[in-house]
């Protein structure tokens, strides 16, 4: 299980485009062992997916591998590796799904919403396979309970005669033949299900298991985890893992957060604009990492375990100048930094391991400021015994039902704090935050901003309450109005709630905060599409401080952002917050995020509160069991958790080295 499968050497890519030619790969090597995972890491731009696509033979036009060699070796064949770039388009087309399978980041747009499932699996399957229909049917499934999606047949049985003996007290069990035809009937029913009809946990799954189905020496993910929530993600992780062991399988696990990798990768290559700056053992990169870049990655992101006023990002470990010619300089700078201004700040050194150290502590701490708060200060928002529900038909005509997405949730926001809000997708977040705004109406319950009802407000009222009121959305491309530039998208509010003065006042104040948030006023008249994914939020964060608002709802607002993008965001979110003395709702699945933002933390599942705390004590003395799941799934990224991962790996293999038979 040591022999290279994959070797790729010299790997240049390239895209024309009217103005120049740009480099997206610049002669990256790397070499995959059998059995072994290779993570590479690295920000958005950074070459990470058409490295992926070079090996796949997916390059998108206008781009084309113009330098290097791929050489795969098949585990079946004895003959010399072949270099893949020397294929016809034909004969990529057979080692393409069948060989070397690919899961990309967002299944809902891989899957076509118009086939079902089960018809996209069973033609992955017979593309590459020559069987029958019947047979890739059971193929399918069998994938699909590999990947959990299904349960095995003999569990499928048990919960039959569980459920028959339950609703059919003294009756005898039908016979053989009813039972599996049942069990095959709850088979059908994941197979006849179409893209919509299932979560985004799911989708992946059954990505996975098109992946997997024709058994492939290597298995490329490229960010399989980064839309999921942090349970669902591990869950993810737990199966990528356990596929990898029993099927003897390679893998290329591509992803922007070093913390991820550290839960599944056995070797990281580090990807910074187009080149790998430092690669080696994952122990080796997260104990002694040598480039400032790989330096800034391991620091930007949070960790629950720390307090912090502000994150260190990957600017703070380096400074990046392009020579004449082109050619890019890096130059490290000390590693020692105080994160934040003045007294506000935190001291953080990164150690030769590369952890972090807190020096002295230069802020109050969350517990301090809630105590004053609610001590001194009347709430902001009170919310008492809210309900929300969406009308669902019955059965067979029956009259229709309420699901309750919020039910009976009672809290309060103090002015000046950060609420964090974490749970899982569907728990309930994302409502209750419409809900505050009245975005959505409630059917129950109440609402209150500094001391008035507002559950019933409508019309003139409503709208001068906004002003009061604002979101910051997760996904900020599809937040701003594409043919709008953002001088015009920053200035709207104001426009539409006849604030801030006439044409050059507002220009002023629009130049204002485009500066205040990061991003140069000059820029203002450049359309949406101009900008990276950080800079847009950025623009969605100056629109929503146009109104000079007292209170602002984060509804996964870093979600989509790399996490050095994310750490930007947030140490600016937070030094608004002191500027402006807002106070912010702030929503994320991450409670590491949560964590780092808050004052308070509140967890919410299945619409209902499950617990609610300061930010401290919520990770330290969680008190219910969904929180602390919640807290277990979080990738840390620990030396002590990556030395475990290895220790199990070590053990799997030479569990698979002494029976042979147990692996394939």
């Amino acid at each position: 299980m040591t022999d290279t499968v994959l070797d790729v050497r010299n790997l240049q890519v390239q895209f024309q485009t009217d103005e120049k030619r740009v480099l997206a790969v610049d002669g990256i090597n790397f070499q995959l062992k059998r059995g072994q995972t290779l993570g590479i890491v690295g920000e958005s731009g950074s070459g990470k997916s058409v490295t992926s696509l070079a090996v796949m033979g997916l390059v998108p036009s206008p781009g084309k591998v113009s330098q290097g060699e791929i050489y795969f070796k098949p585990s079946e064949d004895k003959s010399k590796p072949i270099d893949l770039l020397k294929l016809s388009n034909e004969q990529k087309r057979l080692y393409r799904g069948g060989k070397i399978s690919m899961i990309f980041q967002e299944p809902m747009s891989s899957l076509n919403p118009v086939y079902t499932c089960g018809f996209q699996l069973v033609e992955a399957i017979l593309q590459h396979q020559t069987i029958s229909k019947v047979q890739a049917r059971r193929q399918a499934v069998a994938s699909l309970q590999e990947v959990k999606l299904l349960p095995s047949d003999d569990e499928m049985r048990r919960h039959y005669v569980e459920e028959f003996q339950q609703e059919n007290p003294g009756k005898p069990l039908p016979d053989e033949k009813e039972i599996n035809h049942q069990i095959n009937q709850l088979k059908l029913t994941i197979l006849e299900r179409y893209p919509h009809e299932l979560s985004g946990g799911q989708l992946q799954r059954v990505m996975i298991a098109m992946a997997i189905s024709c058994n492939p020496d290597i298995l490329i993910a490229d960010e399989p985890s980064t839309a999921l929530d942090v349970t669902v993600q591990a869950a993810i992780l737990d199966l990528l893992r356990e596929l990898r062991d029993n099927r003897g399988m390679s893998m290329v696990f591509i992803t922007h957060d070093l913390g991820v990798i550290a839960e599944i990768a056995d070797t990281v290559a580090v990807m910074y604009q187009g080149k790998i700056v430092e690669s080696g053992d994952v122990l080796q990169i997260f104990s002694n990492p040598q480039h400032p870049y790989t330096k800034g990655l391991l620091a930007c992101r949070p960790r629950p375990e720390e307090h912090l006023k502000y994150l260190p990002t990957v600017s703070d470990f380096m400074e990046v100048t392009r020579e004449e010619n082109g050619k890019l300089v890096i130059r490290e700078k000390s590693p020692d930094l105080n994160v934040g201004n003045g007294e506000q700040g935190f001291a953080v050194s990164v150690q030769p391991n590369g952890s972090r150290g807190a020096g002295e502590r230069r802020s109050r701490g969350a517990g301090d400021r809630i105590s004053a708060s609610s001590a001194s200060q009347s709430p902001l928002v009170t919310v008492r015994n809210l309900r929300v529900g969406f009308p669902v038909r019955g059965v067979f005509g029956r009259a229709k039902r309420d699901v309750m997405a919020v039910n009976k949730v009672s809290f309060d926001v103090y002015p000046g704090e950060t609420l964090g809000l974490v749970g899982e997708s569907g728990c309930g977040k994302s409502t209750l935050a419409r809900t505050l705004l009245r975005l959505i109406e409630p059917i129950g319950g109440k609402i209150e901003f500094e001391g008035r009802n507002i559950t019933h407000l409508t019309g003139k009222s409503l709208r001068q309450l906004r002003r009061q009121m604002q979101i910051i959305f997760q996904n900020p491309f599809s937040s701003l109005d594409p043919r709008m530039k953002i001088g015009e998208a920053v200035m709207e509010p104001m426009v539409i709630h006849n604030v801030g003065g006439k044409g050059k006042t507002r220009r002023d104040r629009t130049a204002y905060l485009l500066e205040r948030v990061g991003l140069n006023p000059d820029l203002m008249n450049r359309y949406p599409h101009e900008f990276s994914g950080g800079q847009r939020q950025r623009v969605c964060v100056a629109r929503a401080l146009a109104l000079k608002p007292k209170f602002i709802i984060c509804d996964e607002s870093v979600s989509a952002l790399d996490v050095s993008v994310q750490a930007q965001v947030l140490n600016l979110l937070k030094e608004l917050q002191d500027e402006f003395n807002l106070t912010y709702i702030f929503i994320s699945h991450d409670l590491s995020v949560v964590k780092f933002m808050s004052d308070r933390i509140m967890v919410m599942n299945q619409g209902k509160i499950e617990e609610i705390g300061t930010a401290e004590s919520i990770y330290r003395e969680p008190e219910t069991d969904y929180t602390r799941q919640l807290i277990a799934s979080i990738p840390t990224g620990s030396l002590e958790r990556i030395q475990a991962q290895q220790e199990g790996r070590r053990v799997s293999q030479l569990s698979a080295i002494s029976d042979p038979g147990s692996v394939g």
